[in-house]
């Protein structure tokens, strides 16, 4: 278990490439890979117009893929990571989102445990304040809500939406299938508490996670995911108007080019770039899809760009100063953690 105490007890490393200026897209660029030790399974968030954060997720080790708490941030013009407080507990498939500039930790998948082989969730909730480097407990999801990790996520004002996710993810056959859900919670991150939303808008169209997810204008989109299991890869794209709440959901007729689970999106203007992905049937993929598409919210299109330099799924994209920013992830179905840490420049 040599990386996971590199994860306990190791001191922030840096990347020590040169500041990178933004090229004519579409193009990647490659930037200093994440400190300490691969990861996949994490979630990313941009904290400042400068600077993301990466927490939690898992890393190889000798015979497992421990889950961890650890919390990075990557600041853009020095390229440099830090190592910031770690979080209460170690969480995969966490649901994030940063409001005011504080990281709000709204439940993820815990740890296995020797007499439960499956990735369950938790309904405990945090918030990560960068000027104390202190977490502190938030309202718990209700129990009349449905835990879950990997929600797709978005952020209107200072409300905080989740939708859809998982709620086990099983390594032994016995335990069934990978289970999605299609609820959807909102966290009200002025008043600290849970509320209700309006009926239409509390289920999505279908149970998806693994599915990308990014909010233009007053709109929040989930793109494509999975449905009961990484094989089960959905082309759709689902719309809700934070101002019409009671209308609900409306099913998009523009469908992915690329049906995706574990895949990664990040608006940048009008459009959002949906990456790579997990559940590729094609020989020699490893599972792992390449393709980045974008969709046009204005027009219900899709257009094809440039594959992925290094194809990934089970990560997070982060769009800052108009590039997508993709830190780790996996390069084969399942479990392959990398450092991989790339920019693509629509």
């Amino acid at each position: 278990m040599k990386l996971l105490s590199l994860f306990l007890f190791g001191a922030p490393l840096a990347g020590v490439l040169a500041s990178p200026c933004t090229p004519p897209g579409p193009t990647w660029s490659t930037l200093p890979p994440i400190a300490l030790a691969p990861r996949q399974e994490h979630v990313a968030v941009a904290l400042t117009p400068t600077s993301l954060a990466i927490f939690g997720g898992i890393v190889p080790a000798e015979d497992w893929w421990p889950t961890v708490p650890v919390l990075q941030i990557y600041d853009i013009p020095s390229q440099t990571w830090r190592r910031a407080a770690d979080a209460p507990k170690g969480l995969n498939h966490p649901n994030a989102a940063v409001v005011n500039g504080k990281i709000f930790l709204l439940g993820g998948l815990k740890e296995v445990t020797p007499t439960d082989l499956a990735w369950r969730p938790t309904n405990e909730s945090w918030v990560y304040d960068p000027a104390t480097d202190i977490w502190s407990s938030l309202p718990p999801l209700p129990v009349t809500d449905v835990a879950r990790g990997s929600a797709a996520m978005g952020v209107f004002g200072h409300i905080i939406f989740l939708a859809g996710g998982i709620t086990q993810t099983p390594f032994d056959p016995a335990l069934g299938e990978q289970e999605s859900v299609d609820d959807v919670s909102a966290f009200d991150t002025k008043t600290n508490t849970w509320i209700n939303l309006p009926a239409k808008a509390k289920k999505i169209p279908a149970a998806r996670d693994h599915a990308g997810a990014a909010v233009v204008g007053n709109k929040f989109y989930i793109l494509g995911g999975r449905d009961h299991g990484q094989n089960n890869v959905r082309d759709t794209v689902f719309e809700l108007d934070f101002k019409n709440l009671q209308k609900g959901w409306v099913v998009k007729k523009g469908k992915m080019p690329t049906a995706r689970g574990g895949v990664v999106a990040a608006a940048v203007g009008k459009n959002i770039y949906t990456i790579g992905g997990e559940g590729n049937p094609k020989n020699g993929t490893e599972g792992v899809f390449p393709q980045v598409e974008a969709y046009d919210t204005t027009k219900d299109k899709w257009e094809k760009l440039p594959d992925m330099q290094v194809p990934r799924h089970g990560t997070s994209a982060v769009a800052l100063g108009g590039g997508i920013y993709i830190p780790g992830g996996g390069v084969k179905q399942g479990g392959a953690p990398v450092d991989v840490f790339d920019v693509f420049w629509p």
